[in-house]
């Protein structure tokens, strides 16, 4: 029974969009496939991994027969790329999956799509909201290298939204630094729930940066109690939510530091990108000396190596010396995407801030290092 016929590139594209979550190992063997349903020419890809599911759909589906059943996505992904674009043919005979491309054919055994865990979006909605695809990207993007990994504080292992009115803002911490950026939205959230704060998984935030165009195209997204649903072009994409209370980030963030000074980000990026050379893998630490005008960058190692860079800038506060880890400093830099940054110091105990001239919607906190 012939399923689809279509161009090697056409049926990739949806495959690679859902294939990014499948684990290569996994207790249940089921989710290591793909749900594949064809109805008339509808055909739909879904794949999960408990906590996540992306689903997504094309036409080209071949007959009117309905069908539904399931299939490794590592190894149909793999046979796609390493065939040359030209038409792919996929049929269903005794049980197995049967991929054709020219003089190339490989036989692939499934597994029955009842077994396949299918996630239904549960509860009642308590917010949604529309938005362009690259505003939340940019959000996300702006936050998500802050974002706790494999914490023993789940609840770090994400990214917290917060949602009122038409302020949407997301916030990221490993207990280190913490990043904050914000929107407005062009109308008001829609729902019953008011203000609202939730933690996103990390393996979900990855993912819609992944997915989604740095375009206009709209992008929905919409709450439950335990679940945020996104849909966007073909692509719908659930997730659980992490239970737990995230930390209070406003307190964590400085206000009234004397010590300010504005320097072009890429100057700052490539100087700090020099001096990280002579760290140690253990030990990222560089050394911050301001003073009139200048900011000196120092780092050393264990063997008594040593790098210095300094910086013109315009700066007539105190002179300051602290140490920061090189790679929070040059995560930052790299994701936000500005010419100029504002750097706010107290002294070498304290917290340092980096926003963006004239705008409130980003900061970014970062403890100092005993150098």
């Amino acid at each position: 029974m012939q399923l689809i016929n279509t161009s090697r590139d056409s049926l990739l594209k949806p495959l690679q969009i859902v294939s990014g979550i499948v684990e290569r190992r996994h207790t249940l063997p089921i989710l290591a496939n793909l749900l594949f349903k064809k109805t008339g020419e509808r055909v739909s890809f879904v794949s999960t991994d408990i906590e996540i599911q992306i689903a997504t759909s094309a036409n080209f589906g071949v007959g009117d027969a309905d069908m539904t059943t399931t299939v490794a996505a590592r190894k149909l992904l793999d046979i796609l790329r390493a065939l040359p674009e030209g038409p792919v043919s996929l049929n269903l005979k005794d049980s197995k999956l049967v991929v054709q491309s020219g003089k190339s054919r490989f036989t692939l055994q499934t597994l029955s799509a009842t077994e396949f865990p299918v996630m239904q979006a549960v509860g009642e909605m308590t917010a949604s909201w529309k938005m362009p695809q690259k505003a939340f990207k940019q959000l996300i993007s702006q936050v998500h290298f802050a974002m706790a990994q494999q914490d023993i504080r789940y609840y770090l292992n994400g990214m917290l939204l917060v949602i009122d009115g038409k302020e949407v803002v997301a916030v990221a911490t490993d207990g280190h630094r913490l990043a904050y950026s914000r929107v407005e939205l062009a109308q008001p959230v829609a729902g019953s729930g008011g203000h609202q704060e939730i933690i996103i998984p990390r393996k979900t935030i990855l993912e819609c940066q992944h997915l989604l165009d740095d375009t206009d195209a709209e992008l929905e997204v919409s709450l439950t109690a335990n679940q945020i649903k996104f849909n966007f072009g073909d692509v719908e994409l659930i997730s659980k939510l992490v239970e737990g209370k995230f930390p209070d980030f406003q307190r964590v963030i400085p206000k009234g530091h004397k010590n300010s000074l504005v320097v072009a980000r890429e100057t700052l990026q490539a100087a700090l990108q020099r001096a990280a050379i002579l760290t140690t893998d253990k030990f990222k630490g560089v050394r911050f000396s301001l003073s009139p005008n200048r900011i000196t960058i120092q780092s050393t190692n264990a063997e008594q190596e040593e790098a210095q860079e300094d910086i013109e800038t315009e700066y007539a506060g105190d002179s300051v010396e602290i140490g920061f880890n090189v790679s929070y400093l040059l995560d930052v830099l790299a994701n936000v995407k500005v010419e100029r940054i504002q750097i706010s110091l107290g002294d070498a105990n304290s917290s340092a801030v980096i926003t963006l001239p004239a705008s409130e919607d980003f900061k970014y906190v970062v403890m100092p290092m005993r150098i």
